[in-house]
């Protein structure tokens, strides 16, 4: 099995999901083949950020610089998983990839993009990405997904993408809140066409359907979501455990 690495606490709720589902997508893996108990899982290892910092580090749109300091403390977690002897890595959170052209300047280990594994996933011609303000101003999603022959939205007003990332401060940091799930419903209500797909591409976003949390997509409340946690989860398990499954 190669050794993961995940770069986490941005936010801290998310790292321990990556890392469960990690260890029972393995298990899943492993029972299959009746190895016994128990059931082995990946080495992994776990840098965390502080999340107040990386938050006060954000830069501005379109001003590259600006970004400098923030892609800085990420690039030493990226190498600090690399001394720790892992194959490849992953960012349990959607914000960072923005700037993953940056980050992973002068890191040799590989480093798992969200943006792919969602679009090979998303099994739509449309897509509403909804999460932080950073996410939804850039274009990384709408870019990818077009490769994969899926339009994605044209930027929100900035008050509505205001408005989500207010939601993702006050209903889902260290889980989600008991009316997390209602008010991202009405979001979605306000914001999403017949027949689009609606990207939760904020690690947290998922945590408002607590029964479907490994699913990569499903159904709920009339609309169909696709959960970027778990199809980058499974992603790094296929690479993970590719000498296991003969590939």
């Amino acid at each position: 099995m190669k050794k993961i690495g995940i770069l986490g606490g941005v936010g801290w709720a998310s790292t321990i999901d990556y890392y469960r589902a990690i260890c029972e997508g393995a298990g899943r893996f492993f029972a299959d083949r009746s190895t016994g108990s128990p059931l082995p899982v990946p080495p992994i290892t776990i840098e965390s950020v502080v999340q107040a910092q990386t938050r006060s580090l954000r830069g501005r749109p379109g001003d590259e610089a600006s970004w400098a300091a923030f892609d800085a403390v990420f690039r030493e977690a990226m190498l600090t998983l690399e001394r720790a002897g892992c194959d490849f890595a992953l960012i349990a959170s959607n914000t960072p990839h923005a700037r993953l052209h940056a980050i992973q300047e002068g890191v040799t280990m590989p480093i798992l993009s969200i943006f792919g594994a969602t679009a090979k996933a998303t099994g739509a011609t449309q897509a509403l990405v909804l999460g932080t303000a950073v996410t939804m101003q850039a274009r990384n999603y709408a870019n990818v997904l077009a490769e994969h022959g899926v339009s994605a939205n044209d930027p929100l007003p900035e008050a509505e993408i205001a408005e989500m990332q207010a939601m993702i401060d006050e209903d889902f940091y260290g889980g989600a809140s008991s009316g997390a799930q209602a008010r991202l419903l009405r979001f979605c209500t306000k914001h999403a066409k017949p027949g689009t797909a609606i990207l939760l591409a904020c690690t947290e976003l998922p945590l408002a359907f607590p029964d479907r949390i490994d699913d990569v997509s499903f159904e709920a409340g009339g609309f169909l979501f696709v959960n970027p946690s778990a199809a980058h989860v499974a992603a790094a398990l296929d690479l993970a455990l590719e000498e296991e499954r003969g590939g």
